[in-house]
């Protein structure tokens, strides 16, 4: 978006009238469809993640399990901040949202998929640690700094996008008040601000980068040295074992972060459909894909049959 460098004009119409979030309309024959496909996903996603957070088995408790109770409760929240809303909307042909409301609903998004970013960085250091110096890992990975990389990684994003909230709804939105989404992310509600948007569409590129890129690339960093050591591993089977257990979290990685990156850095090349589809597979799909990283966990599907057999 580039700026205009046009005093913008007087008052600010859409902070009492909100904004009115299109969602899926143009596609009208669809809603019963996607009302139904997205329920189902949702609730799936909550019942995994609340099977994980209850810890079925007192055995249940190592510290990539730790990191996962954190991951689940995280998923829930992260979803929950905008898969309800959408359900109701598809039900309905009003779809006002406030401008309080719209602020809200985009800070806790930020904040959680901020949390959700440390989070998977996080657990691939601890896959980097068990796969490259397993001998150092109990000693290394102790309660004490899981705890500070549990509290580390939820609370980094709380007064940063506290900030970045403030900053884009003080600025003046004098466009239309269509939102051209089914959420309030921030390139959508970016689109209908007016006057001098220089510093802020920086301000969001330097974000991206810090809460997005800075974790990807630790990532792929850990996920390098994890696949040279397990090329090493002397018999075939050991190297399908240490595959196993990080291939289905390599996976959630790259379509997050991929669908993430590709949404907020390309933005300006992006039409409004485009923008719709990335924004489910980072808000909806990821969260479905990482059902398949428990179901892939023996260990947790075996406290799973335990518990669904009592």
């Amino acid at each position: 978006m580039e700026s205009t460098g046009q005093n913008p004009p007087q008052g600010n119409p859409t902070t009492s009238m909100g904004f009115f979030l299109l969602g899926f309309s143009d596609v009208p024959g669809l809603q019963g469809f996607l009302f139904g496909v997205f329920s189902i996903m949702y609730v799936i996603i909550l019942l995994r993640n609340s099977l994980v957070i209850i810890k079925l088995d007192p055995s249940f408790q190592n510290t990539m399990y730790s990191f996962l109770g954190n991951f689940s409760s995280m998923e829930i929240c992260y979803v929950s901040a905008t898969i309800p809303r959408l359900l109701v909307d598809l039900c309905r042909q009003s779809r006002n949202i406030s401008f309080l409301g719209c602020a809200t609903q985009m800070y806790f998004f930020l904040f959680l998929g901020a949390t959700e970013c440390f989070l998977l960085t996080v657990m691939a250091y601890d896959r980097y640690v068990a796969i490259c110096n397993p001998l150092l890992y109990a000693l290394n990975m102790n309660n004490k700094l899981c705890i500070q990389l549990a509290v580390g990684c939820w609370m980094t994003g709380i007064p940063v996008y506290t900030g970045f909230i403030c900053q884009i709804f003080s600025l003046p939105f004098c466009r239309s008040h269509q939102l051209n989404h089914y959420f309030c992310d921030v390139l959508p509600v970016f689109k209908l601000v007016c006057g001098d948007t220089f510093m802020t569409e920086v301000l969001i590129y330097v974000l991206t980068v810090l809460m997005v890129t800075i974790p990807f690339m630790l990532i792929l960093g850990s996920y390098v040295k994890i696949i040279s050591t397990i090329l090493k591993l002397p018999s075939a089977a050991g190297q399908a074992k240490a595959f196993s257990t990080c291939s289905s979290h390599l996976m959630v990685v790259v379509i997050f972060f991929g669908s993430g990156l590709n949404s907020y850095l390309r933005q300006s090349s992006h039409s409004t459909e485009m923008d719709k589809f990335l924004s489910l597979l980072y808000t909806i799909v990821t969260p479905m894909f990482n059902l398949i990283y428990c179901l892939r966990n023996k260990d947790f599907m075996a406290v799973l049959r335990k518990f669904l057999l009592k």
